[in-house]
């Protein structure tokens, strides 16, 4: 399956969809904690100040998710990265429908948002992981990203992860 194939909505997000997409995946997972959990209010904030969220649909159903966030610098001091932050993204949650899971649709929304950026002039990318996700870990070095360090956060304890365009 290719990202080619679906169809991608990232303009006007229903927020409750995703959200009720996000909860599915999270219920089909066997450490839900792996995935971020931003409130209703949250991302409503957060899409006001430019992040965007991609949805992937095959014909009615939610197949796969993106997020790009626009990096601040209270971010950067969190992550305790000393750079620019007008030319840094941060890669938000990306999730895939459990039905979809092992068609490497992670890696290619990775793909996806490093054109993306690149078109947009950023020369550098944030990931965060929990250091058990393995798989989303594998995706990110396969992408070229680098492990800087580990942290704790409200959400949980995180690897942070950055990548040079």
């Amino acid at each position: 399956m290719k990202l080619t194939d679906l169809k991608c909505i990232n303009k006007n997000i229903n927020i409750d969809e995703y959200i009720k997409f996000r909860e599915l995946v999270k219920q089909n997972m066997e450490f839900p904690e792996w995935l971020g959990d931003f409130t209703k209010e949250d991302l409503l904030s957060m899409l006001s100040v430019n992040t965007i969220i991609w949805v992937y649909y095959l014909d009615d159903e939610p197949v796969c998710s993106m997020m790009l966030i626009p990096s601040t610098e209270k971010d950067l001091n969190k992550f305790g990265i000393n750079l620019d932050y007008h030319e840094v993204v941060d890669y938000g949650p990306m999730f895939v429908n459990p039905k979809y899971v092992g068609n490497r649709l992670q890696y290619q929304m990775l793909n996806e948002l490093d054109d993306y950026c690149i078109k947009l002039g950023y020369k550098y990318a944030i990931g965060t992981i929990h250091p058990d996700n393995t798989y989303s870990i594998r995706n990110l070095l396969q992408d070229n990203f680098k492990l800087l360090g580990t942290r704790k956060f409200t959400r949980g304890i995180r690897n942070i992860y950055i990548r040079k365009y």
